[in-house]
């Protein structure tokens, strides 16, 4: 038997060989090898309570033979994203002060090295989101101190492991080390993950957790179909209505973790635990039809149902509580047991044998949940327009990144080459637009594939981007800023990735097209990496005259 496919290595021959992928139309870069699958008995020869089904379009590509390369690219590309974001790290201050929002969550994580991961208690609510995120940036500033590098450092990790892996994933997905490249490169000059690797904001946190739950969520399913391709091949089908059970599903429990995670940086995380509850479910019944199961969706739900929940629900609970550790062990930190000391917070269902056996704490940490959630429901725009925040938007202008969110803007200053003329200096959170301006195109054309084509590939892309997006439609009046946008970068990426490789087409196409494929794809690349370069100065803050100013600022919205 061999061994589960890992995130290091794609899938091994015999797995994607014997899963079947429902339209994947992924293009093959590497060179076409023979299909191992001719040991396997065929479908349609499993006895009895199993049913022939119809094959799928295409197999899956074979995954890259050049495993040693693919992480040589991994490393390289990763080692240009941790140059890139690390490169003056600390330089732009607010006087050596944090900047933006920096004000609060720098801060923060500096009174939870103070108080043993607890914020100080100031006797009233300042604290609007989960400690995980503020815990992370606190570890920067134990290891480099409270200065800008050190309240700065922990999201540039996570910036840098982004990157990383959306490389992997990519790679795992399309079956090709140049696609996994291109996405890392992407994903490097995408501005607004540059922005939020360089500052002490929670929302880079959650974009690697949620990128590291859907890169679990991918592995999982070539995991399963591996396992579904061996049931066939050795007959543990036969004689079954339900198919086999699966064993422990080590992949899927951690997308748990993480989505735990995710949730424990800030609560939109919740969206994720249900679109991909619901994504894993689907795809197991997927799973089980193409081996010949003849009831997959009743089959699904009986052997999949329960544990589905365990892994992607029930656990990301635990860890998220668990994220509370230091305000648990604290007495002083607020409300450790100011809540439920006062009896307007109690609510009627805290009586008898609830209350009996629910300690404190634990009711302190329901109703200062609560408080926090009530917090971001009534943080509503001002009706009055000179009221309202100058940066704020809302989530129709996130696709196109047609509002940023300006970070930084001190007085201007003498230009250091040329004294005698007067320079500015900006840090905005603008999506590069080589990326972003494409993204309704993108959304098109994945909507096609995974409808038209049954591609599951864009499936995923759009249930992972939707899930970071579309709830942010349900209160309109909510106060909002693009750079909660920020989770979903990653999915734009690995979505205009897919467009590429369907561009490049297989190996096996005329020279022609093959040379006029590879030219266009390589003038997009360029095109992205030339719009970031020329976008650095105000990414970075670093001084450029007006008239610079005035040729960065390509839109009247983002001045």
């Amino acid at each position: 038997m061999s061994a589960p496919p890992s995130l290091a290595d794609p899938a091994t021959e015999d797995d994607i060989a014997a899963a079947r992928s429902a339209g994947a139309t992924a293009p093959d870069t590497e060179p076409e090898r023979p299909d191992p699958a001719g040991t396997v008995v065929a479908i349609g020869e499993v006895p009895a309570l199993t049913r022939p089904v119809r094959p799928a379009r295409t197999l899956r590509p074979a995954p890259p033979t050049d495993r040693a390369r693919g992480w040589v690219v991994t490393g390289v590309v990763t080692l240009i994203a941790a140059m890139v974001r690390l490169v003056n790290l600390g330089s732009a201050t607010d006087g050596g002060t944090p900047l933006f929002d920096e004000k609060y969550y720098a801060i923060q994580a500096w009174e939870m090295l103070r108080n043993g991961g607890v914020e100080d208690n100031q006797a009233f609510g300042v604290v609007v989101h989960p400690p995980l995120g503020k815990q992370l940036i606190a570890i920067g500033e134990w290891l480099l101190g409270y200065n800008a590098t050190g309240w700065r450092l922990a999201s540039a990790v996570a910036g840098i492991v982004s990157v990383l892996l959306i490389v992997r994933v990519t790679r795992r997905m399309t079956g090709s080390t140049l696609l996994g490249g291109i996405a890392g490169v992407l994903l490097i000059c995408d501005g607004v993950s540059h922005v939020q690797s360089r500052s002490a904001l929670l929302d880079i946190f959650q974009a690697v957790f949620v990128l590291g739950a859907f890169a679990c969520l991918i592995a999982d399913r070539d995991q399963v179909r591996a396992r579904l391709a061996l049931a066939v091949a050795d007959g543990s089908l036969t004689g079954t209505k339900a198919g086999p059970p699966m064993g422990a599903r080590w992949w899927r429990f951690g997308a748990g973790v993480l989505l735990g995670l995710t949730t424990a940086v800030k609560w939109s995380g919740a969206y994720w635990i249900l679109a991909f509850v619901a994504l894993s479910l689907i795809w197991d019944m997927q799973a089980r039809r193409e081996a010949g199961v003849r009831r997959p969706v009743r089959a699904g739900l009986r052997r999949d149902l329960l544990p589905s929940i365990w892994s992607l629900a029930v656990v990301p609970v635990l860890v998220y509580v668990g994220s509370w550790w230091a305000w648990f062990a604290s007495e002083t930190s607020w409300p450790r047991h100011t809540l439920v000391a006062e009896p307007s917070n109690r609510s009627d269902w805290k009586s008898g044998f609830l209350y009996d056996v629910a300690s404190a704490w634990s009711n302190s940490l329901w109703q200062w949940t609560w408080k926090m959630l009530d917090f971001h429901a009534h943080l509503l725009t001002p009706t009055d327009p000179s009221k309202r925040h100058p940066w704020e938007s809302k989530p129709w202008t996130w696709p196109l990144g047609t509002r940023p969110v300006l970070y930084y803007s001190p007085a201007d200053a003498p230009c250091p080459a040329d004294p005698a003329t007067e320079c500015v200096r900006r840090i905005f959170l603008i999506g590069t637009p080589a990326l972003w301006w494409i993204s309704l195109f993108v959304l098109i054309w994945a909507l096609w594939k995974a409808i038209g084509r049954l591609d599951w590939r864009y499936a995923a892309v759009l249930v992972a981007y939707g899930a970071g997006y579309l709830p942010w439609f349900t209160n309109l009046d909510r106060q909002m800023y693009f750079f909660y946008a920020t989770p979903l970068a990653p999915f734009l990426v690995i979505g205009i990735t897919l467009v590429l490789g369907d561009i490049l087409g297989r190996r096996g196409a005329g020279i022609e097209r093959r040379l006029t494929s590879i030219a266009v794809v390589a003038m997009y690349v360029g095109l992205v990496v030339a719009n970031f370069i020329w976008l650095w100065p105000i990414l970075n803050g670093e001084p450029i005259t007006h008239e610079r100013l005035i040729m960065e600022t390509w839109l009247p919205s983002w001045g």
